[in-house]
């Protein structure tokens, strides 16, 4: 019974070990997952965009363009983001490919 009493608190710390370990496994998990998405997101915004590059189109349509600065607000690690928002379709793509080589980078890091 003594014996048991003394493992006790040894049981407790092994339990909270566990428990810290698998919360920060779930935010890593989390965090590789958002990196993911936001990267699938922007390879469509790229591919649109490339889309009206092909089709010598210099402007962006109102709505790719309310998507490509959303992006651009949420990726504020980018450097070259502080500047104006894009006025042209390869602005967009420029800071686009910006925002996906920092995330490649970071989930290399990650890693």
């Amino acid at each position: 019974m003594a014996e048991e009493i003394a493992r006790m608190p040894m049981i407790k710390q092994a339990s909270r070990a566990i428990e810290h370990m698998t919360a920060r496994e779930r935010r890593v998990q989390r965090a590789k997952y958002a990196r993911r998405n936001k990267m699938h997101h922007i390879d469509k915004l790229l591919n649109e965009l490339e889309m009206l590059n092909l089709a010598d189109q210099r402007q962006m349509p109102p709505v790719l363009s309310v998507a490509i600065n959303k992006v651009i607000e949420e990726s504020p690690e980018v450097t070259v983001l502080a500047q104006a928002k894009p006025a042209s379709v390869m602005e967009a793509m420029d800071a686009l490919y910006e925002i996906q080589d920092s995330l490649m980078y970071n989930q290399i890091e990650d890693e």
